[in-house]
């Protein structure tokens, strides 16, 4: 990525965040009113998310931060792992959130708790409804643009949030106005499920990046694909792959002809580097040469990835 290209990113994820805060500070005021207004138990869990909304958008804005810090002497690699612990944290704040209105709401079904009025929650929750799709249509765009992961996770909850209060609306509509004692209550409980679910489906790629786990296997084959187009290389072996942040990783061996020049080799590697980066251009690629056939690692690491079409794709 180029400088600019990354100032700019580094710009659009900072402003998502940002709008994803301010988002919050509104909803968290006209819920917490609205919510003491009806002492509906599905606008507590909505105000209860939107208050882990925040503290979640706030720990997003840190985490894009810091991944936008330059690599240094002590980070090598850059800090792009920050966005899957910025996610990580907001997971373990949903997944806090869903427990607590799961226990309200099964405290009311038992006490048998009424809600105290349905119109302020209703508008409310409209309110809230069309300032999360205001929020999600900016969080898309800059993900399209960075592919931030911290971004993308506060995206997931907040798409959720649109489902959310249109269950409180619906809660509220049949408790008051269709008479269903106990809607509210079990309403509560479907948030909780779904919040439940939603941090569950989220960890997973923020648990990828933080174990270095392996590109897809679509994505590898498609990398594999375009090394095959090179005829200076009879083989590939020991490829290595991962994610931090919006940067990947690659690392392999090359199989070349053992008579080529250093200088010879050289060039054939910064080919093989160009050729990527017109395809893949936020990789950091490290290549190693061996002589053809020439292998030190053992087991799977040793065994030639490189595509049998490669004699193919070159000529054509």
């Amino acid at each position: 990525m180029s400088e600019t290209g990354g100032r700019d990113h580094a710009w659009l994820n900072k402003s998502a965040a940002a709008a994803s805060i301010s988002a919050a500070l509104v909803l968290l005021a006209l819920k917490g009113w609205a919510a003491w207004s009806t002492g509906s138990t599905a606008m507590l869990g909505s105000l209860a998310d939107t208050t882990l909304d925040l503290v979640a958008s706030l720990a997003t804005l840190l985490g894009v931060w810091i991944a936008a810090q330059p690599a240094d002497d002590k980070h090598r690699f850059g800090h792009g792992k920050a966005e899957a612990i910025a996610a990580m944290f907001q997971i373990v704040l949903i997944s806090i959130s869903a427990l607590g209105i799961a226990a309200r709401a099964i405290e009311q079904l038992m006490g048998g708790g009424e809600v105290a009025a349905a119109g302020e929650g209703i508008a409310v929750s409209v309110i809230a409804i069309l300032v999360t799709f205001a929020l999600i249509g900016w969080q898309r765009y800059v993900i399209r643009r960075t592919k931030s992961l911290a971004i993308k996770t506060d995206n997931v909850h907040y798409q959720s949030d649109l489902l959310l209060n249109l269950a409180v609306i619906v809660a509220l509509a049949l408790e008051v106005f269709a008479g269903l004692r106990g809607a509210d209550a079990l309403f509560g409980l479907g948030i909780a499920g779904w919040l439940a679910w939603g941090a569950w489906q989220a960890s997973q790629e923020a648990i990828d990046q933080l174990m270095d786990h392996e590109w897809p296997e679509e994505k590898k084959a498609r990398f594999l694909d375009l090394l095959a187009r090179n005829p200076d290389i009879t083989g590939v072996h020991d490829l290595r792959t991962r994610t931090s942040g919006n940067k990947d990783f690659v690392q392999f061996h090359i199989w070349v002809d053992g008579k080529m020049t250093v200088r010879e080799v050289h060039k054939v590697m910064d080919e093989i580097e160009d050729r990527i980066h017109a395809e893949f251009p936020e990789v950091e690629i490290l290549i190693h040469p061996d002589p053809e056939g020439h292998v030190d690692e053992q087991g799977n690491a040793a065994k030639d990835v490189l595509p049998p079409i490669r004699v193919d794709l070159a000529e054509g």
